[in-house]
């Protein structure tokens, strides 16, 4: 058996559908699905999976022994607003919550698969190197990421990330992140605003350095970020933080023009004002270095930003439903590398 919390949400519905395709259905749901507006139930209305529990109700029930044959926890489930103000909220649920799953799994000695953030790593200062050894020298810009890598530091003192693998995704885009409001894909949010009025709205840079809409981030496909996981499953003697990203850094510029390109329209781009609250919180350049998942062994080559944009707009969003859904298989492989 496998428990993915957060099972409702954007990363783990996605894996559960990749798990779905390879036939695997013995996998129990961990979520709060919230309002029905959101529309987040609907992440899971095309998969098959054997249970859902709610959240609050899981811990005393996995601690109680109501699970056996639990081989795998794929621990997605937490507060994934960056820009969430209640610090008491995130200690609960972000860094609380994990400890006791975490401790779980390592008395049960069963496989932790765990989500940290590349929101860990702050303003870029101190690198983006997945090296366990540094994580006390990183410096996030807000309480999210605090509270991921407070975690983290917590995993690397207990020994725990000698036997789980802690995942720092960076910018993930791609289909079942409808229900994450403000914290939607540039992608997501490009495609509604040309579909309402034509154009895409970018933040000016408010650097010298950096023209407007040329602000760099690591975007990578859900696709690839699920395959990764998939092979951690598979290869449980593999430990330790990992990057989950592309490896390259594009602008944001390159990403509503790859927007444009999939819909067959010619780019409109208008430059707004960065709001005064974010501008000394933003992180104008995110890379992922790779080299540690790739020594570690996985080598399947990373989707290249047009080709994973166009497979999400053509195939997703600008198809009849967005969503992953096992009646779509013709939606399984979209490129040679799916």
């Amino acid at each position: 058996m496998i428990i993915i919390t957060g099972g409702a949400g954007f990363i783990g519905s996605a894996l559960l559908w990749e798990l779905n395709m390879q036939g695997r259905q013995d996998i129990v749901v961990v979520d709060t699905l919230g309002s029905t507006a959101t529309g987040q139930w609907r992440n899971l209305s095309g998969l098959s999976f054997a249970d859902f529990i709610p959240r609050d109700n899981f811990l005393p029930l996995l601690e109680s022994g109501a699970f056996t044959g639990i081989t795998a926890v794929i621990h997605m489930g937490a507060i994934s607003a960056t820009t969430e103000t209640d610090a008491d909220l995130l200690i609960e649920r972000n860094f609380a919550y994990s400890k006791s799953i975490a401790a779980y799994c390592m008395k049960k000695n069963i496989r932790l698969i765990y989500a940290s953030s590349a929101a860990t790593y702050g303003d870029g200062t101190a690198g983006y190197e997945d090296d366990e050894t540094r994580i006390d020298s990183l410096r996030p810009l807000n309480m999210y990421g605090y509270s991921k890598q407070l975690f983290d530091r917590w995993a690397l003192k207990q020994g725990i990330l000698e036997h789980a693998a802690g995942l720092k995704f960076f910018n993930v885009y791609g289909p079942n992140e409808y229900h994450k409001s403000d914290m939607t894909s540039v992608v997501y949010k490009a495609f509604n605003q040309i579909r309402e009025n034509g154009q895409v709205s970018l933040f000016k840079s408010h650097r010298p350095d950096y023209h407007d809409g040329e602000q760099m981030r690591d975007f990578v496909y859900i696709r690839d970020c699920t395959a990764i996981m998939i092979w951690l499953l598979d290869h449980p003697d593999i430990s330790g933080i990992f990057n989950i990203g592309s490896g390259e850094a594009r602008s944001f510029n390159d990403l509503v023009n790859a927007t444009f390109a999939a819909l067959n329209l010619k780019p409109a781009i208008n430059y707004v004002p960065m709001p005064e609250h974010l501008q000394g919180r933003y992180q104008y350049h995110t890379r992922a270095e790779m080299a540690k998942l790739r020594t570690a062994g996985f080598h399947k080559p990373m989707t290249p930003l047009e080709e994973g944009v166009g497979d999400y707009v053509r195939n997703y969003l600008d198809a009849e439903t967005p969503y992953y859904d096992l009646q779509s298989i013709h939606k399984k492989i979209n490129h040679k590398d799916f």
